[in-house]
């Protein structure tokens, strides 16, 4: 018996539907609307023909899939997403939240994942499915119980199809359209399929042969040039096939009583329809809505328009130095923004410079007037001088473009992407345009023309106060004045200075892992009693299910799943299983680690100039990317030896290596105040050993290497809110066995477990969690009615202000060591940040100074009610490597 229609949106199809279908509306204050309006009617439309007994909108996160990993360039070729439409994404989604419709989405899968999981998960609870999108990829999803609504013509025609539809269109199945895919390719998403093989072609195959596998294992039955495509593009076929399925068991939790359709928020639609000018979308909230006459009719903040029309106006060189420097002389605090060819600091020429020190003005200066070069040094010697702020926006992108021109570092007084992100770290969106939408209540119109460039100094300008007031409020201002703008500067310092990196190592390291791949290839094929293709799933997968006979784990809808958690279970149980995974470890070693860094040498300075991203992640740690040095794998000893790659980029000097140790569990032990945990850091017991003492019941001397091993996956597995399921997993026993570890360490650890659910409780009743330099991070998902995605909010609650603190310790520890080289005058150089590691180069006779400096500030950046330690290293690599003794 039926539920009703559950019908699920595709919510990035059709907001780029309605922008490209619709022309570049706008309200009177210069907000862009035309996707927010192409959407809005599109789901009133199906809100009144179809009316669903649920709805759900799936959305992308993120740009990067586990596509991604199986193929690099997996929609690599797309446009960016275009300045208009940008800053109308949260709009929609503000507009969805308003008919109190449930958004889905999680990073590493698109939407369409979300789709296929959800409407499977209807199909099961009986529901009649309709997926609206203008994506044809979703009509693999087509069942007797699901079908597809697509998107036909701009935003008033739909398609339906069923079964029979696709049969009529294509001459196949549902499940068939992936077959067809993975032959013929699929441009939009850089899908490659078989070159030379177009739709008609592809449809044609798969109706004879069923399947792409079926078609490559009598490919012989082909004639002429297609077989002999056929025979050089078969792997590209399967992989084709593979990007172009839809996963339907997405790790997303989904209440499908989440979705069913309510009432709208219909107050919250009449302010929204009246502020967006959607005339349709007020009259209907008008109807329904309770009277606020006075909340409705407000005025608007005149302070917060935008005057895109104000006072912006061009400068030659002699006028534009008199007015800076007439701002300079006033103490006022200056906006500054670089025109450049790109975004790239490294490569990127200065095509413009704009500044604003009035809100509602600013000066632009086209870059033939800053030619010779001197005369943007002396702008910028200018503005120098300033006892104002000089505001950016990413200014550390600026500092090393303007240093890479050979001019000095302007230090920034204030940075609106720094602030912003420390307002609310899980944005991803923080460029100007956004800020100014969000802040501001205003529309930045992009162009290249000066007044836009102007307009975008004049907003930094804005920002700033409205930025500091925010920071004041949430007391966050010692953490951003003390911490975070000072080490963007240093971050610039390392960026710029770079690492050096043995290339001749690096091609001989490359040499010698062919050469055991080869050789691990050549025991596989042994082992197997023939050769095969070791990357294809498919052959593997028959190789060690069929003739090998080792037992099936899981299969997915190709076939066979030989995924690592597969092979990992199989290990023990035939040779050619770990030969397998250690083909793999090397193969993507060799890659993306070794190769991977040779053409990320800069042939100027032969070092790696990698980018440590401030505003990423939502803990506050530190990333590094392009390269990213701190994924290098230490695991296998093959990995590790790539450290040895990294060396002094002066002749003789020395790489030096502080690391923090166990910080996140002695920021544990000082936040629950646990005497037992505090008591073993003070007597500098060994904490996993305590550990396993506390939890096995035995003395100290009788714990035993495996004990000690568990006890340390517990330790750590406590900071991460580790589940009995989870734990098992990690150390290989049972759910039991692991859930009798955790009662045992929190009988003993009795302050640990009272801090982290005190923690858990704060949390669900503020809405966020702090560390101890104060950073906030908002948790929503504590709230969230769906028990896995409450659990995940649980989870969060407990580790943030741990692993946020060990963020902002080290991130303090950098400012203090950075401080005091320089005071010292030494010319030892910050390198690198490794997770809770520091990365110096130094010549030989600064090493005792150095390394007393870099102990002392590590050691007591903050005063903990445990001490703080760090082990220190020293060698001619970040490989070989001596400890340095107290």
């Amino acid at each position: 018996m039926t539920q009703g229609k559950f019908i699920i949106i595709d919510g990035n199809s059709l907001v780029y539907r309605a922008f490209y279908a619709l022309p570049l509306l706008k309200t009177t204050t210069g907000v862009y609307t035309n996707a927010v309006y192409g959407f809005t009617t599109m789901l009133m439309k199906v809100l009144n023909e179809e009316k669903p007994a649920c709805l759900a909108i799936a959305f992308d996160k993120g740009k990067t899939t586990f596509r991604n990993e199986h193929f690099e360039d997996y929609k690599g070729h797309r446009k960016a997403t275009p300045d208009e439409l940008k800053p109308q994404f949260p709009l929609v989604k503000e507009i969805v939240r308003a008919f109190r419709i449930p958004v889905y989405e999680i990073e590493g899968y698109e939407a369409d994942d979300i789709i296929g999981t959800v409407s499977l998960k209807a199909e099961e609870m009986g529901y009649e499915t309709v997926i609206v999108t203008g994506d044809r990829d979703a009509l693999q999803l087509v069942s007797p119980k699901t079908r597809v609504m697509l998107t036909k013509k701009g935003i008033s025609e739909m398609e339906l199809y069923d079964e029979n539809k696709v049969a009529e269109r294509y001459g196949l199945k549902p499940a068939q359209i992936i077959d067809m895919k993975g032959l013929m390719g699929d441009t939009s998403d850089n899908i490659p399929g078989v070159p030379g093989i177009g739709e008609k072609t592809a449809a044609k195959l798969v109706r004879e042969y069923g399947s792409v596998e079926e078609l490559l294992a009598q490919r012989g039955t082909v004639a002429g040039k297609l077989r002999e495509k056929l025979e050089q593009y078969a792997e590209q076929a399967l992989l084709s096939k593979k990007l172009a399925t839809i996963i339907r068991h997405v790790p997303i939790e989904i209440d499908l009583r989440e979705c069913v359709v309510e009432e709208p928020d219909y107050a919250k639609l009449l302010e929204l329809g009246r502020s967006l000018e959607f005339k349709a979308l007020t009259k209907l909230a008008q109807e329904k809505a309770p009277e606020q006459p006075e909340k409705l009719s407000e005025p608007v903040d005149e302070a917060k328009q935008l005057q895109i029309n104000g006072e912006y106006r061009q400068y030659n060189f002699d006028e534009a130095l008199a007015s800076i420097t007439r701002f300079v002389e006033q103490k006022k605090d200056l906006a500054l923004v670089l025109q450049t060819s790109n975004q790239d600091p490294w490569s990127a020429g200065i095509l413009g410079l704009a500044w604003s020190a009035e809100p509602g003005s600013g000066g632009y200066l086209a870059g033939e007037e800053l030619q010779p070069a001197d005369k943007l040094t002396r702008i910028l010697d200018t503005v120098l001088w300033t006892k104002g702020w000089v505001c950016f926006h990413d200014a550390k992108r600026t500092d090393i473009l303007l240093r890479r021109l050979g001019n000095k570092p302007v230090r920034a007084g204030f940075d609106t992407m720094l602030a912003a992100y420390l307002l609310d770290p899980s944005v991803s969106n923080l460029d100007l345009a956004a800020l100014s939408i969000k802040y501001l209540g205003q529309e930045l119109s992009p162009g290249e023309d000066y007044r836009s460039f102007c307009a975008q100094a004049d907003i930094i300008l804005r920002l700033v106060p409205v930025l500091h007031e925010k920071l004041a409020e949430l007391n966050m201002l010692d953490l951003y004045f003390d911490v975070e703008m000072p080490l963007l500067h240093i971050l610039a310092d390392m960026e710029f200075s770079g690492v050096k990196l043995d290339k001749e190592y690096l091609e001989a390291m490359s040499v010698d892992l062919s050469t055991e791949i080869d050789r691990i290839t050549g025991d596989i094929y042994r082992l197997a009693g023939e050769e095969f293709n070791i990357n294809s799933t498919r052959q593997l997968g028959t190789i060690l299910f069929e003739k090998l006979g080792l037992p099936v784990i899981k299969k997915t809808k190709t076939g066979y799943s030989t995924d690592v958690e597969v092979l990992e279970t199989l290990a023990e149980r035939h040779e050619i299983v770990a030969r397998v995974l250690h083909y793999r470890q090397l193969v993507k070693l060799k890659s993306t680690y070794v190769d991977g860094l040779i053409p990320l040498i800069n042939p100027v300075t032969g070092k790696v100039h990698t980018t440590f991203n401030q505003t990423v992640t939502a803990t506050g740690r530190l990333s590094s990317t392009e390269p990213n040095l701190q994924n290098i794998p230490i695991r296998m000893e093959e990995g590790r030896r790539i450290r040895k790659a990294f060396v002094p980029s002066e002749p003789g000097w020395i790489i030096l290596s502080a690391d923090y140790s166990q910080i996140e569990l002695r920021i544990l032990a000082h936040l629950s105040g646990d005497e037992r945990f505090v008591q073993a850091f003070r007597n500098d017991e060994d904490i996993h050993t305590r550990t396993a003492a506390e939890v096995f019941g035995v003395s100290l001397e009788e714990v035993t290497g495996e004990m000690r091993s568990r006890a340390k996956a517990v330790n750590f597995g406590i900071v991460y809110g580790i589940s009995d399921f989870g734990l098992a997993k990690n150390i290989s026993v049972s759910r039991k066995e692991a859930r009798q570890y955790i009662e045992n360490y929190f009988a003993r650890y009795a302050g640990i477990k009272k801090y982290l659910e005190e923690t858990v409780r704060l949390a669900r009743e503020q809405g966020y969690v702090t560390t101890l330099l104060n950073r906030r991070r908002y948790l929503p998902d504590i709230l969230s009615p769906n028990r896995n995605i409450r659990s995940f909010g649980e989870r969060t609650a407990m580790n943030t202000p741990i692993q946020g603190s060990a963020a902002d310790i080290i991130k303090l520890a950098m400012v203090r060591v950075a401080d005091c080289l320089k005071k010292e005058g030494l010319k030892a150089r910050m390198l690198l940040q490794v997770h809770d590691e520091l990365i110096f180069e130094a010549p030989p006779e600064e090493l005792p100074k150095v390394t007393g400096i870099v102990r002392e500030c590590m050691e007591n950046t903050v005063k903990l009610t445990v001490p703080l330690k760090v082990d220190m290293k020293k060698g001619f690599n970040w490989y070989d490597m001596e400890k340095i003794n107290d």
